[in-house]
């Protein structure tokens, strides 16, 4: 599975339609596994026994840019409260100049062009010293089908911008997207304020919105074409058990709560002659251990860093 520079956090629908793959079909065998995902190298996280952590990529191979696609363009590191009543979706900006085991200091995205999934995790709980139990991977040609299967999704957009990339402008208003408009929603980040730091809030938006249009649909045609897109796309680790995906469905569809964050950043600047993001190292550590913690609600209500999802730039 390659990641491209689209940028779309569709992962968490992975979790969602796999979960609900298995409760409809009680199978998932067109689910792939990779094997060697997660790291066997001694060094990681211990776990902390409270809740869950997916790291979840999306893969954007376009036709049109066939180079692309070597790095990890989207990177969320997911965790799934041990209570079971709120799901944190953490993104992680994809020039993020961070340290890569063995390669030294570079953007993060970077990792997975050196080595897989392993060493873009490895680089992740280096990061976060967060254990993550699990990865997942989905590609866009099944995240436009997805969209499509359920009639596409709204969202709202709260000031006219121009993508010069795509030569599509949206209004300010509500928008109606399908599989195609959505995928150039969500790549876009020239015109925004904050370049990709924006782009990350329209990914969650949309993922928000399509993850609700899926739960809330009952036409079961749709349903089973929704699934079987996301299901023929997705890659996970190889510890990834019908099991697994029948308690997180279980998990996901009693939680209360999904909120959107991205980890704190310092600002940008410029290393080895490109742009890149300096993440806010205080600000990372309080985030990262309220997720080994398992409070991830304390860090919000004392910092107000989850994203809005109903409207985006």
């Amino acid at each position: 599975m390659i990641i491209g520079c689209g940028g779309l956090a569709v992962g968490l629908v992975l979790l969602l339609a796999g979960g609900l793959y298995v409760l409809q079909r009680f199978y998932d065998g067109e689910v792939r596994r990779v094997a060697g995902a997660l790291p066997t190298a001694g060094g990681r996280p211990s776990s902390s026994g409270r809740g869950e952590n997916w790291l979840l990529i999306g893969s954007d191979r376009r036709a049109d840019m066939p180079s692309m696609g070597a790095r990890a363009d989207t990177i969320m590191l997911v965790h799934l409260s041990g209570r079971g009543d709120r799901v944190s979706v953490i993104a992680i900006p994809r020039d993020g100049w961070v340290p890569v085991p063995g390669h030294g200091p570079t953007k993060i995205n970077a990792a997975f062009a050196y080595g897989g999934p392993s060493l873009l995790i490895r680089t992740v709980e280096q990061l976060t010293r967060v254990r993550v139990d699990h990865y997942a991977a989905l590609d866009f040609g099944g995240f436009v089908k997805m969209t499509d299967a359920l009639g596409g999704v709204d969202v709202t957009v709260t000031k006219t911008t121009h993508d010069p990339m795509h030569d599509r402008t949206w209004q300010a208003g509500r928008h109606h997207l399908d599989g195609v408009e959505a995928l150039d929603f969500v790549r876009q980040r020239w015109n925004l304020p904050g370049g990709d730091l924006d782009r990350i809030k329209r990914q969650q938006a949309f993922l928000h919105a399509l993850a609700a249009k899926a739960l809330d649909t009952r036409n079961p045609i749709k349903i089973d074409r929704f699934v079987r897109a996301a299901t023929r796309s997705a890659t996970v680790d190889d510890s990834v058990t019908s099991g697994t995906l029948r308690g997180l469905a279980h998990r996901l569809l009693r939680t209360s709560l999904m909120e959107y964050l991205t980890a704190p950043v310092d600002r940008t600047a410029e290393r080895d002659g490109q742009s890149v993001v300096l993440l806010d190292d205080e600000g990372v550590r309080e985030l990262f251990t309220a997720v080994r913690e398992d409070r991830v609600g304390d860090y919000v209500s004392r910092n107000g860093a989850a994203n809005t999802v109903d409207s985006v730039r």
